[in-house]
């Protein structure tokens, strides 16, 4: 649809996706005393992959610099920062300048492409302690078409900068 309406727009896909269920901008996996996998209170998830959009628009409502590719989900997995069920569009600039303070969901696709997997053990006084952080596993690898039809294009670089 946007390309019909004039938009360049590419497909991308993000493989080790991380959809955050709150805003904590990280990955959280919980564990009881002795390891096992606690089914409440873990709800976050890592998906093999995660597609969406990306249109190349000017943005004169964010500060200067934020313009080129925007992230556009048809598939958003919560309502947006706006109270609609919708994703974007977010600058993908601000999403690789950590600049979650921008609107349009920049916090929900930071985290499905740059969270960090954070380990948490239940200690027997009850409460929990990080007991492992795992940088770089969210966001492993993100593509687009290339040419030939077909091919593979890492963009990972617009979206993050080197671990």
């Amino acid at each position: 649809v946007l390309r019909c309406l004039g938009f360049p727009t590419r497909t991308v896909t993000n493989y080790n996706s991380a959809p955050p269920p709150d805003v904590s901008l990280t990955t959280d996996i919980y564990f009881d005393e002795n390891m096992r996998p606690l089914a409440p209170p873990n709800t976050d998830s890592v998906w093999n992959f995660h597609v969406w959009n990306d249109c190349w628009m000017k943005r004169p409502d964010l500060p200067d610099g934020y313009d080129g590719w925007q992230v556009v989900d048809a598939t958003p997995q919560e309502t947006s920062s706006a109270g609609l069920f919708c994703c974007g569009p977010c600058s993908v600039t601000a999403v690789k300048n950590g600049e979650v303070f921008l609107k349009y969901d920049t916090p929900f696709v930071f985290s499905e492409v740059n969270s960090d997997k954070v380990y948490w053990q239940r200690q027997p006084n009850g409460a929990f302690e990080v007991v492992h952080v795992e940088e770089g596993a969210i966001g492993r690898r993100i593509s687009t078409l290339g040419v030939p039809p077909g091919a593979r294009t890492d963009i990972t670089y617009q979206y993050k900068h080197p671990e």
